[in-house]
């Protein structure tokens, strides 16, 4: 067998495993430490996983992922969710469908501190889903701007998944937080957008609710200078130098819990829990790291990547050809799986063929380029049919609305994914601008 069809097989065999809904780390590893033994031999098997998961749990760099759980555990405990959702419905609930467009603002705003989709779609449905169902909004645009606002947590930084991208495309975690900055405003201003084309063809689903005075905009706005403020030092922070990114995620997760303790009323045993939530989703998210690392070390033995890199560069193709195509695969899968294992999966095959093709760019750019792209059209699979996985989330939590309903309510949102995604890749400036512009 040759290298390329013996590492077609084992991705193959991968995906047989996840379908029957084994966990994507034990399938990884499974094929992983499967796959290299039977290309190589059982001594140099024994060598790699006498070292492998040592050197790979030893890095310094992952030390970023506990720490930026842990904010996120943080910033649920603290009440963050309702005060940045009262700032947003203060400004915008007096307009027709201004609860809905707050809501986004406040997913916005929560997911730069808690870098979780679902936990940022879990977190503000909560506090937004009882305020518009008390205004009368309609399931549909209720369920479907949450699920889509809590989109943006994996997007606006710190973001868990942009940290896994630039771990594993070997790029700068700083660099990436920067580029997502602006798609990240634009992905909530676009959904703002969704909301009023909306509710401009059903005024009756989302009516418009009182106007705030000056005075209690300025209240809310107090609220959240502090989170404004943790925001600002982690990110501006890490870029300028002043700290590493784990030691910008230190800072952000001690402010949070500080935050939480005087302003959220957490004690010791919320203390407790929020260190084992983050223990539970550290390990969930190692044991991925780890059947990644052997199922790529597997990959590269057949040199499989390379193999199709070098196809990919001599076939012909437009390089914006082959990017499309990868797009087009994120969006299918999607339907069928969750964003991380998406990337996972996908990117130890895909950041070589990218980072191979000319678009007219240094190959560090295009890297991180891609990488938004990629984490971008993940988001949205997020909440497209059939498990729209944000989609399960919210309707779960508003019981009363049918499943249906709730994929009706997220169309407009993907029609402005889609009009973002277009931008994005046709005007590459938008993400890279920002990240030219600080050097």
């Amino acid at each position: 067998m040759s290298g390329i069809a013996a590492g077609l097989t084992g991705f193959a065999v991968l995906l047989s495993l996840m379908a029957i809904r084994i966990p994507i780390g034990v399938a990884m590893l499974a094929v992983g430490i499967g796959g290299y033994g039977l290309w190589t031999g059982t001594a140099p098997l024994l060598a790699f996983l006498k070292t492998s998961t040592y050197y790979q749990f030893s890095t310094y760099s992952l030390s970023v992922i506990p720490l930026f759980v842990l904010m996120g555990e943080f910033a649920t405990r603290a009440g963050m969710s309702r005060a940045l959702y009262r700032t947003a419905a203060a400004f915008l609930g007096h307009r027709k469908g201004g609860l809905a467009m707050a809501s986004i603002g406040g997913c916005a705003a929560f997911g730069a501190i808690c870098g979780s989709s679902l936990a940022t779609a879990a977190t503000m449905g909560q506090v937004a889903l009882p305020e518009m169902r008390r205004y009368n909004y309609s399931g549909a645009l209720a369920t479907g701007s949450l699920a889509a606002g809590g989109t943006l947590g994996i997007l606006i930084p710190p973001s868990v998944i942009l940290v896994l991208y630039a771990l594993m495309a070997e790029q700068s975690i700083a660099r990436m937080f920067v580029a997502a900055l602006v798609p990240g405003v634009l992905a909530a201003l676009g959904y703002m957008a969704a909301v009023a084309i909306f509710v401009r063809r059903n005024p009756e689903d989302g009516p418009a609710g009182p106007r705030a005075t000056w005075s209690e905009r300025l209240g809310a706005l107090r609220e959240t200078w502090t989170l404004i403020l943790i925001f600002a030092l982690v990110i501006v922070g890490m870029y300028r130098g002043w700290f590493t990114p784990t030691e910008a995620a230190a800072v952000g997760a001690f402010g949070t819990g500080i935050l939480a303790v005087l302003h959220g009323g957490m004690r010791l045993s919320g203390i407790a829990d929020c260190l084992r939530g983050t223990a539970t989703t550290s390990a969930m998210i190692f044991l991925i790291l780890l059947g990644a690392e052997s199922f790529n070390a597997f990959l590269a033995q057949t040199r499989t990547p390379m193999l199709l890199a070098d196809a990919i560069r001599n076939s012909g193709l437009a390089p914006m050809l082959v990017l499309l195509a990868m797009l087009l695969l994120y969006l299918l899968l999607g339907c069928v799986m969750d964003s991380m294992s998406m990337l996972l999966l996908t990117i130890p095959i895909f950041y070589p063929i990218i980072g191979g093709l000319d678009f007219g760019m240094p190959r560090e750019e295009t890297l991180i380029w891609f990488g938004i792209l990629a984490v971008v059209v993940v988001e949205v699979g997020l909440i497209t049919p059939p498990v729209g996985m944000n989609v399960f989330v919210i309707n779960g939590m508003a019981k009363d609305v049918p499943m249906i309903e709730s994929f009706r309510g997220v169309l407009p949102f993907l029609v402005s994914d889609i009009v973002r995604i277009a931008a994005l890749v046709a005007f590459p400036f938008i993400t890279l601008g920002l990240v030219r512009f600080l050097g």
